[in-house]
């Protein structure tokens, strides 16, 4: 952990300070969350700004750990650029929380209008300001090939979660088939009596985060670069179906706990095809026990 952290620092300061300021606030709206009694669309007023914090925070150690990956210190202008952009996101939804309004989807009042405007846009600059971070690491030939390959597919399938997002506004919520607000998961929310395009957004987003660790993993346990790399591109596959699917099946205003026989069988052909994958993986009989 002191490596990632130095790692992070050293790559990309802004987005490290960024992570360490929203895993602050994320402590601060979680112990507002327990004195303030306040609802907004059904659940507890400051649940989402804790979500936001502790996703950014997340996001910012991840992108800030990898841009210290690259041979040469590069990006440093778009970090700060998404570092502003999330900053100003968190700000917006912090405040319209202590407003007791919406900070999404909010037509009830022309400021609240103006605001979700200013957060559409800003998250499309995040958007694409993340997509250069994945070209250039596209064509950068990395120190690990496998770790490489990692962060390649964690940021595509990050940048496929993140796009997700933009289906809300056009959707008009994150719910589909049911009003916003119904019954939902516990903190996530999500919805269970339809559709909720918030989870293939969530799963799809922290792919930044799932994939180098596996990579990580594989390579603290001395696997041959050909079998870490084969493990990462099937897991990675895997992911990306996932995500996929989930999406699918929130289009279908279907609940994530209510599959159907279709998604069912999209699940176990995403499972079987990861596993047989990873059942195929080159060089097994050099891994160390």
């Amino acid at each position: 952990m002191r490596t990632l952290l130095s790692d992070a620092r050293r790559g990309h300061a802004g987005l490290y300070w960024l992570a360490a300021g929203m895993a602050a606030l994320a402590v601060v709206t979680a112990g507002l969350a327990l004195v303030d009694p306040r609802t907004l669309v059904g659940a507890p007023l400051w649940f989402k700004p804790m979500k936001f914090s502790i996703s950014i925070a997340l996001f910012a150690l991840a992108l800030a750990w990898m841009l210290g990956q690259l041979r040469e210190r590069a990006l440093r202008r778009t970090g700060w650029a998404i570092v502003a952009g999330l900053v100003l996101e968190m700000v917006i939804i912090v405040g319209q929380a202590a407003r007791g309004q919406k900070s999404h989807y909010n037509t009830d009042n022309l400021l609240g209008g103006i605001l979700f405007s200013i957060m559409g846009a800003t998250i499309t600059v995040v958007w694409f300001l993340t997509l250069a971070v994945a070209l250039r690491f596209l064509r950068e030939p990395g120190r690990d090939r496998a770790m490489t390959l990692a962060i390649r597919l964690g940021l595509v399938v990050s940048l496929v979660g993140m796009a997700v997002g933009f289906l809300l506004a056009p959707n008009g919520g994150h719910a589909v088939g049911v009003p916003d607000g119904g019954p939902g998961l516990f903190f996530v929310g999500w919805s269970t009596t339809g559709g909720d395009l918030r989870i293939a957004h969530f799963v799809g987003l922290h792919a930044l985060q799932v994939l180098p660790l596996l990579a990580a993993l594989a390579a603290a346990r001395d696997l041959p670069t050909a079998v870490r790399s084969r493990i990462v591109w099937s897991v990675g596959a895997g992911y990306l179906g996932l995500v996929l699917l989930l999406l699918w099946q929130a289009l279908r205003a279907q609940p994530l706990l209510a599959p159907d026989g279709a998604t069912l069988v999209a699940l176990s052909v995403i499972v079987l095809g990861t596993g047989a994958g990873l059942a195929t993986t080159p060089g097994r009989r050099h891994v160390r026990a």
